[in-house]
């Protein structure tokens, strides 16, 4: 019996150290191996010294090329039973040339966050003007989702804006959160103590918006105050990519001390007694938040930081968004060991009611058994996805076919 095959495209190579939409990709990828799929991931990106070793989980690496022909060579010969797009973006790029080649193949979009939500938030915050959803990405990105027989989601916010604001049919969008180990006691009675851990952290990926302003409020707003009331106390800034914009906040006299990219986040992160992270925009759920909780390490918030992670549960911490409750709740948590444990405790709860990636994995597969044998119905009861597909193949494709044979005519 042949192995089901399943190809994701990605964006650019995953680097699970760097952030969590790499960790994110690369629980899907273990996911469908353990499922026995055979499993290839291609992506068109440059490797970096930081890409997660694919062939060690055992995924096979493929290396494409953007507007190129190659690609329909590569997809036709594989024939896949499924393709996973890693964002719309590599819907929109390869989507019209997988529909060509392999009409049959299930088509899935792990969207990561909406997109679309993330940068309308930034420039509402940016701006001070309303919130506006309604914008070009939005477009392209929910275009994206008709056209894709199911789309994955990590929030339960995000699923609640596509369903009654962009009346998205449930039929087409599945919520999957991010896939972790459940925390046992053993595990639990190994992780440092109270006593045993100084400071608060703070850790992200620095080209991603929110984290870099997020680092600014903490640096204008937070830790001046803060650290009046906490004297001797130290913020330690740790993240991927981590410019010369960033490093310059370095300031040992004010005990803000910028570290640059963490060899091990979760290790970093267990070194210390509290979490902040006063998020002010972004989408999705915070791979920080998971490795705090899955650390031991109570985090100080905001709603936005919080949003759709941990349903009805309480937070293993402090949700504030004004900063002299967000300064006072980070005070009481730092100093009250009582108040601390509680708020670890939480993080346990939270992690294995709502993440824990034996109960998710088999409802997944279960969805995409049923979907499998029901893919013709299923797309014609979705029948804008393909009038979408038509016209953005027809668009896509005369686009990408003028960019290949540019690309040839510069070769002579």
């Amino acid at each position: 019996m042949n192995k089901k095959r399943i190809l994701i495209i990605g964006l650019v190579w995953p680097e699970p150290g760097s952030s969590a939409a790499g960790t994110r990709i690369i629980q899907l990828a273990e996911l469908f191996h353990e499922a026995a799929y055979e499993v290839f991931f291609a992506s068109a990106a440059l490797k970096s010294e930081f890409s997660y070793p694919l062939q060690e989980i055992g995924v096979q690496e493929k290396e494409i090329r953007l507007n190129d022909e190659s690609f329909n060579t590569f997809v036709k010969e594989m024939m896949p039973d499924v393709v996973l797009f890693d964002r719309f973006v590599s819907e929109e790029q390869y989507g019209w040339r997988v529909q060509q080649e392999c009409p049959d193949a299930m088509r899935i979009l792990d969207t990561e966050d909406l997109h679309f939500l993330r940068y309308a938030r930034q420039e509402a915050v940016n701006t001070g003007l309303p919130l506006n959803l309604y914008t070009d990405t939005a477009k392209r990105e929910i275009a994206s989702i008709l056209r894709c027989d199911l789309s994955l989601i990590i929030s339960e916010v995000e699923m609640d804006i596509l369903q009654e604001q962009f009346k998205i049919s449930e039929d087409l969008l599945y919520y999957l959160p991010f896939l972790e180990e459940g925390l046992t006691l053993k595990e639990v009675l190994t992780w440092k103590a109270f006593e045993e851990r100084e400071g608060f952290v703070f850790i992200g990926n620095f080209l991603h918006e929110p984290n870099w302003h997020t680092l600014q409020v903490l640096k204008k707003s937070i830790w001046p105050e803060l650290r009046k009331r906490l004297p001797g106390v130290v913020l330690h800034i740790y993240g991927a990519y981590s410019s010369q914009k960033v490093m310059q906040y370095h300031n040992p006299k004010e005990n803000f001390l910028v570290h640059g990219r963490a060899k091990d986040a979760r290790q970093a992160i267990a070194a210390h007694r509290i979490l902040l992270a006063p998020i002010q925009f972004g989408a999705g759920v915070k791979g920080k938040f998971i490795d705090a909780m899955q650390t031991g390490t109570p985090t100080v918030t905001s709603s936005a930081g919080a949003e759709a992670m941990r349903g009805k549960l309480d937070w293993n911490g402090a949700i504030a968004d004004d900063t002299e409750d967000f300064i006072d709740q980070s005070v009481k948590l730092y100093k009250d060991e009582d108040l601390w444990s509680t708020a670890r405790n939480n993080g346990v709860k939270i992690i294995n009611q709502r993440y824990k990636k034996s109960t998710w994995t088999i409802l997944f597969l279960e969805k995409l058994k049923e979907l499998s044998g029901n893919l013709s119905t299923h797309r014609n009861a979705h029948f804008v996805g393909q009038i979408l597909h038509y016209h953005a193949l027809n668009s896509s494709k005369y686009l990408s076919l003028w960019i290949e044979e540019k690309n040839r005519q510069s070769k002579y």
